[in-house]
């Protein structure tokens, strides 16, 4: 299988994580969304949003959206809860992150690490500080219950927050003030088949 994406991206990074932890082998295709290579006419053939992660697979056909890549490699492995009640917390925690965690963390990265923190964009940075912070503050609640996110294993919700969550500093994000995140961080990171970003 290929996978279309940037190395520095926690969305492509997540599927990295995975891959890695359940010895899955995954062709490496580096896109520069920069210099609009997703926005390419042989790109907008796999992925018509235009979008990275994206994975082929063996047979040709194509799968977009982080989440959805590392539930499909995922499938059945022991980072999926067979407990139904325990499968929906994960996805609960899946869309938590694209919808109320990412847009901030994530958003907040992008302007500072990819364009530098331009002046026209810094109030904009400054604005996903509270989202961000207020994110951080329920994963740390959930985190000074339970090791992992839903509960005692290491599973795709942790993958999913993991991804940017563990390079927040970089969009201003003091994560000092979240020791059980700061634990949490280590934990996943002490994984023996654990790989870094990049």
């Amino acid at each position: 299988m290929k996978l279309y994406g940037d190395v520095n991206s926690g969305n492509c990074y997540k599927i990295k994580l995975v891959a890695s932890l359940l010895d899955i082998d995954l062709a490496w295709v580096n896109v520069d969304v920069l210099a609009g290579e997703t926005r390419t006419e042989a790109f907008l053939a796999k992925n018509p949003v235009g979008k990275i992660p994206l994975l082929e697979l063996d047979d040709g056909r194509h799968l977009s959206e982080s989440n959805a890549i590392v539930n499909y490699l995922a499938r059945g492995s022991a980072l999926e809860p067979a407990d139904s009640y325990l499968y929906a917390k994960v996805l609960q925690l899946q869309f938590f992150e694209q919808y109320g965690h990412e847009p901030y963390i994530a958003g907040a990265r992008f302007i500072a690490r990819y364009l530098g923190l331009p002046e026209a964009r810094k109030a904009e940075y400054e604005a996903k500080q509270e989202g961000g912070h207020k994110a951080l503050a329920v994963m740390e609640e959930q985190l000074a219950r339970t090791p992992y996110l839903v509960g005692e294993t290491l599973s795709v919700a942790d993958i999913a927050l993991y991804g940017y969550t563990h390079v927040a500093h970089e969009g201003g994000f003091e994560l000092s003030g979240y020791p059980a995140i700061g634990q949490w961080l280590e934990r996943v990171a002490s994984h023996p088949k654990y790989v870094p970003m990049g």
